[in-house]
């Protein structure tokens, strides 16, 4: 298993210990400057200093120096449950799988998520041998795996879109990369597309995706993520001009 961190000493503790005595962590720090490093290894973690080379970048760094036939991947700000380690067991021992999928259980504003909202998913379990991750990709990596994924409805838990301001400041930074990198594919901003994105990512958001069952809590984040989408958009039209 393997962990990218820098100035994680707020979420490294409880990451790791979702995971005692069940995986061999190793954590990749690009230069923390709190106790990020010392957290970890008293956990019993292997900590190796490695500069930052971007997110899929430092995951893939991560995932070459892995030694066992199957990697979880884990984020700082993430926890396994009981139930995520019982599916690992009963996945790994299986020869007709190379990955799989999680469902994710954002914790928002101190709450998890009801039931009836569609939660997001994430590749975090696969086959050392079979993966690699797009160094070219500045966020949202994932790692891309030959071979059969299947998928879990049991979640992990994600506590870092908890905060408001947190979630807008990491949307705010991750819309740029994100324009960066259609802008580089050629992608070319679309004046409907700005002028509609907004509300479609809202309604989508809101309704299809449930979060209208969440109160105010869904209405925020729904809203936040609409932002989110158009952000995207506004920044690439910024990188033609």
């Amino acid at each position: 298993m393997f962990i990218v961190a820098q100035d994680e000493a707020n979420n490294i503790e409880r990451v790791l210990r979702s995971v005692s005595d069940f995986a061999q962590v190793l954590v990749v720090d690009s230069g923390s400057t709190d106790n990020t490093v010392a957290l970890a290894e008293a956990m019993g973690a292997e900590v190796i200093h490695q500069d930052w080379l971007g997110y899929a970048g430092q995951k893939q760094f991560a995932l070459s120096l892995c030694q066992q036939d199957w990697v979880l991947n884990l984020d700082a700000d993430e926890a396994l449950t009981p139930e995520c380690i019982a599916v690992i067991k009963q996945t790994i021992i299986r020869n007709d799988i190379a990955a799989l999928r999680f469902a994710r259980n954002d914790i928002f504003m101190n709450q998890l998520p009801n039931k009836w909202m569609k939660k997001p998913n994430n590749l975090r379990l696969y086959r050392r041998q079979l993966a690699h991750f797009d160094t070219s990709e500045q966020v949202h990596e994932s790692a891309i795996v030959e071979g059969k994924e299947i998928r879990t409805q049991v979640a992990f838990t994600h506590f870092g879109y908890n905060r408001i301001d947190a979630l807008v400041a990491k949307n705010n930074l991750y819309s740029s990369f994100r324009a960066e990198d259609k802008f580089a594919r050629n992608k070319r901003p679309s004046l409907i597309k700005l002028a509609l994105v907004l509300p479609f990512t809202f309604l989508q958001k809101y309704f299809l995706q449930g979060r209208i069952t969440n109160g105010k809590r869904g209405l925020i984040l729904a809203t936040i993520d609409a932002f989110y989408a158009f952000l995207k958009e506004a920044k690439l039209w910024k990188s033609i001009l």
